[in-house]
């Protein structure tokens, strides 16, 4: 990452997914993330950096931030956690 990139906090990720309010499927989702921020967008998290639009979603799923199974589904807003930076 080069000096003066800009990152994403994660949780612009999941409000978007949120206020969608719709199931996703791996596809869907990295596909309404880069339509909303872009195909060379990188996400920060409070303990990731650096992260591209496959990693973040990685990370998320990873860290049982969604809930349903792998065909449909959703943000889990209990997940979220209190850093709202």
């Amino acid at each position: 990452m080069g000096a003066g990139e800009t990152q994403i906090h994660g949780h612009a990720a999941m409000d978007m997914m949120m206020a969608a309010d719709k199931p996703y499927t791996r596809e869907t989702l990295r596909a309404d993330i880069v339509a909303r921020f872009g195909e060379d967008a990188l996400f920060y998290t409070c303990s990731a950096s650096g992260l591209s639009v496959d990693g973040l979603i990685d990370f998320l799923a990873g860290h049982g931030k969604f809930s349903g199974g792998s065909e449909a589904f959703r943000i889990d807003p209990a997940s979220r956690c209190a850093d709202d930076e």
